[in-house]
């Protein structure tokens, strides 16, 4: 185990150090001697083994599952009980989780640990560096928890998000209403509260009437059902609306050159109906329509940005 003082090694001192480590023999303790070093990467993994346990020490598996328990197959063909590993992005996930079925203990490593360490030229390279490193005991393993506690953190990730997303679809909500001069936050504490949110989705379910609205409110909020009326008198725009509703989903579109993508289907829907609108708009201008020939207003959010 490397004391504080070699920590503090010069750059001779370094370059003997890395020099022993690519030699054949480096004068070390086996620590691993059933381990194996794997490159991971998007399509493909390269694994690598002792020279000792197969004639072709570094295969190449491809990422799919299959190819993934052959490559486990190997490692146990080999006599493999140990494998070292980065931890790249999220593509050793799949990997790790079958080599851990398998009852072959695997070590996570930080990239960082070894991206400044010589003898790194090629995916082979790496992945038979990895198991020299791996084999001498000089990789630290990263802590994963068990696959229990994964399963649980996924769900409380994904908690997480919804809670972010929700915060976000709070602020859309208000800026929607402030935007459409419905100043109901301001006599009410909370607008996702109880009685803010039965305002906002009879309002999104067609509801405009400011007195129908105010009635919804709960008798325990501080203001009179006069103020909330008061404060729901606005224009209530079809655009603001729809963002207030948030209720959409995905379709699938394609462009002039045929790519597709995914655009929500309410957004999509609303979009295609305004741009006809805008046509017919053209059409008259086209026809020579005076309606449409008045000249664009001064006065408006164009000017007061000049």
């Amino acid at each position: 185990m490397m004391t504080d003082k070699k920590l503090r090694w010069n750059r001779k001192e370094r370059k003997d150090w890395a020099r022993r480590l690519q030699a054949e023999d480096p004068g070390l303790e086996i620590v691993h001697p059933h381990a194996a070093g794997i490159n991971v990467g998007n399509g493909m993994h390269y694994v690598a083994v002792r020279p000792d346990r197969d004639p072709q020490p570094v295969r190449r598996f491809e990422c799919f599952t299959a190819d993934l328990h052959s490559l486990a197959d190997w490692l146990q063909r080999c006599g493999v009980k140990t494998v070292a590993m980065q931890s790249t992005g999220v593509y050793w996930i799949p990997l790790y989780e079958i080599l851990e079925e398998r009852g072959i203990q695997v070590y996570l490593v930080n990239a960082r640990h070894t991206k400044n360490l010589p003898g790194r030229k090629s995916d082979v390279q790496e992945s038979q560096w990895l198991l020299k490193l791996h084999t001498y005991g000089l990789l630290n393993n990263s802590f994963q928890p068990p696959s229990e506690i994964r399963v649980l953190r996924t769900y409380w990730r994904q908690r997480g998000e919804h809670v972010r997303g929700a915060a976000t679809c709070i602020q859309r909500m208000q800026k929607a209403l402030t935007q459409m001069n419905v100043q109901l936050a301001n006599v009410i504490s909370d607008v996702s509260g109880l009685t803010g949110q039965t305002i906002v989705r009879s309002i999104v379910a067609g509801e405009h009437d400011p007195r129908k609205l105010a009635e919804l409110s709960d008798p325990r909020i501080h203001a009179s059902r006069e103020q909330v009326a008061k404060s729901l008198e606005g224009n209530w725009r079809p655009e603001l609306l729809f963002v207030m509703g948030g209720r959409d989903h995905a379709t699938l579109v394609s462009d002039d050159e045929g790519r597709a993508f995914y655009l929500p289907a309410d957004c999509y829907r609303n979009a295609v109906g305004f741009l006809g609108h805008l046509q017919t708009i053209i059409r008259r201008r086209g026809k020579g329509d005076e309606r449409d020939r008045r000249p664009p207003h001064r006065g408006g959010v164009g000017s007061s940005l000049h």
